[in-house]
């Protein structure tokens, strides 16, 4: 891993091979990098996972087996911009498999406890819209929404 730019560290307790596995399961332009392991001057157990490196759509990330002191909030999120809706659907579904959390507004937690929001093209040009009332009326649909669906949230902004 190069030291340009920069990298996103991401703190586990015991999961972080795991969560780089996953992440880059999901994601095109994804690949693993070095694994770094605990020596015996720990504080992990000795030849156990450290820290991994890894790219997940091109972003470089480091995911750290810290221990249970943090953890993920909402604080902190990840937005993923999809140019249609089997993007929104393929992302979502695999973000909230297996102990993921869907969330209002295109948010969602996945099994680690990370926070994403899911972003349909368009968007942010429909609630951003200079017309307050075709952007008040999408802004509305997509607060009625967990998932967001792009054909619902353009009839909102027509007034359909």
């Amino acid at each position: 891993m190069t030291t340009d730019g920069f990298t996103t560290c991401l703190w586990f307790d015991g999961q972080a091979e795991e969560a780089a596995h996953y992440y880059v399961s999901i994601f095109k332009n994804s690949s693993i990098g070095k694994v770094g392991r605990y020596n015996e001057a720990g504080p992990g157990e000795a030849g156990s996972v450290l820290a991994v490196d890894f790219t997940a759509n091109g972003q470089k990330f480091v995911a750290i087996n810290g221990g249970p002191q943090f953890r993920f909030s909402e604080a902190i999120s990840f937005q993923i911009y999809c140019a249609g809706q089997e993007e929104v659907d393929h992302y979502w579904a695999k973000l909230t498999e297996n102990g993921g959390e869907p969330g209002p507004c295109g948010w969602l937690k996945d099994r680690y406890g990370v926070s994403w929001q899911v972003i349909p093209d368009g968007l942010i040009e429909m609630i951003g819209d200079t017309d307050p009332e075709k952007a008040a009326r999408t802004t509305r649909a997509m607060y009625g929404m967990g998932k967001l669906d792009i054909a619902a949230l353009r009839k909102a902004h027509a007034g359909e």
